[in-house]
C-alpha cells in the first residue's frame, strides 16, 4: 500500500490535457509519459478527468481507463480525478472507481445539469462523501451556474463532506471570507490567472491549466509566491501572464493544448464540439508561448 501524503491536494495538481490522435481516439501511452513528465519537472500531482482533460467527452470506458493510466504512471497519492457527473449516483460511482485505482482524493463539480438549490449540492456532496476517499469541492459559478458561495461552503466542510475548494470564480476576495467561514478549509488556485492573488491570500495548493506547457516555470512560480519571495514571483507572473489568463477563457483547453505543441510537447487535437482556435486566437497564444520560450521559461 503506497504511504499517502496527509493532504494529497496540497501544492501543484496539474488539470492534465488529454493527447488525442489524428482520428481523435485517446492515446494513453502518451498521457502516460505525460504525467510522468509533469511531476520530474516539478509539479506534485495530477487532475484527469477534469474540465481540461475534456471528460464530458469521453466514454465511461475511456474515463475509467484515463485514471488507471495516470495510477499507473506516478502512483495513486498524485491522482486526483474529477468525478463530475449529472447524477449524483453515477458521480458516486466514479468516486468509487478512483478509490480503487488506488487514489487518494477526488475532485467533484456541484449538480451541473441545472441550477440546484442549496439543499440538492449538499446532498450531491454528502452522496459522494460516502465513499470514504476526500472530496476537493470545485466552484465554477462561470460554467455549472451553481455558485459554491463561502457560507456554503463552510457548511460542506462542517458536516464533512468537502475537504478543500477549488476556488475558479476568480473573485480573491472570497479567501478572507472562507478563511474566517472554514479556516481548516483548505483553499485551491482555480484559475491560472488568479494565482499570486490567491497564494499570498492563503491558498494551500493551485489546480493548474498551463503547467501542462511550462511546468517549469510555474513551479518556480508558484513555490516563490508560497514562500513570499514576489521579487522572483512578480516578474516571473507578469511574463506568464498573458497565457495564463487564457486558463479563465472559454478557449482554454486548445489554447493549452496549442502552447504544448509551440514548446515541442505534444497538445494535439480536441474532440467536438469544440472547434480549433480562430487564426487571429492562434496567432495570439502561438506568439505569447513563443515570448515565453524566448525568455527561458520551458
Amino acid at each position: 500500500m503506497t504511504q499517502t501524503r496527509h493532504r494529497p491536494w496540497h501544492g501543484i495538481l496539474v488539470a492534465t490535457a488529454l493527447p488525442l490522435r489524428d482520428d481523435l481516439s485517446v492515446d494513453h501511452d502518451r498521457y502516460a509519459e505525460h504525467c510522468a513528465w509533469l511531476v520530474a519537472s516539478g509539479c506534485d500531482s495530477v487532475v484527469p478527468n477534469g474540465s481540461l482533460g475534456e471528460y464530458q467527452v469521453l466514454t465511461p470506458e475511456e474515463r475509467a481507463q484515463v485514471v488507471k493510466t495516470a495510477v499507473s504512471a506516478i502512483g495513486g497519492d498524485r491522482v486526483m480525478p474529477g468525478v463530475a457527473a449529472y447524477g449524483s449516483a453515477e458521480a458516486r460511482r466514479w468516486a468509487e472507481q478512483a478509490a480503487e485505482a488506488g487514489c487518494a482524493s477526488v475532485m467533484l463539480l456541484p449538480p451541473n445539469a441545472y441550477r440546484a438549490d442549496e439543499r440538492s449540492v449538499l446532498a450531491h456532496y454528502a452522496e459522494v462523501a460516502r465513499t470514504g476517499l476526500p472530496v476537493v469541492a470545485y466552484n465554477n459559478p462561470v460554467d455549472t451556474k451553481v455558485d459554491l458561495v463561502p457560507e456554503l461552503l463552510a457548511r460542506l466542510h462542517a458536516e464533512g463532506h468537502v475537504h478543500a475548494v477549488k476556488e475558479f470564480s476568480g473573485d480573491v476576495r472570497r479567501a478572507y471570507r472562507i478563511a474566517e467561514l472554514a479556516p481548516d478549509l483548505d483553499l485551491l488556485v482555480g484559475a491560472d490567472d488568479v494565482l499570486l492573488e490567491l497564494v499570498l491570500a492563503g491558498a494551500k495548493g493551485w489546480v493548474a491549466g498551463y503547467p501542462n506547457a511550462l511546468p517549469r516555470a510555474s513551479a518556480e512560480l508558484y513555490r516563490a509566491a508560497v514562500s513570499g519571495d514576489l521579487t522572483t514571483a512578480l516578474p516571473l507572473y507578469r511574463q506568464l501572464h498573458p497565457l495564463l489568463r487564457w486558463d479563465s477563457r472559454v478557449e482554454f483547453v486548445q489554447a493549452i493544448k496549442l502552447s504544448m505543441d509551440v514548446v515541442g510537447r505534444y497538445g494535439g487535437p480536441v474532440r467536438p464540439p469544440r472547434v480549433p482556435l480562430a487564426p487571429e486566437q492562434q496567432a495570439t497564444v502561438r506568439a505569447a508561448t513563443e515570448k515565453a520560450v524566448a525568455a527561458g521559461l520551458v
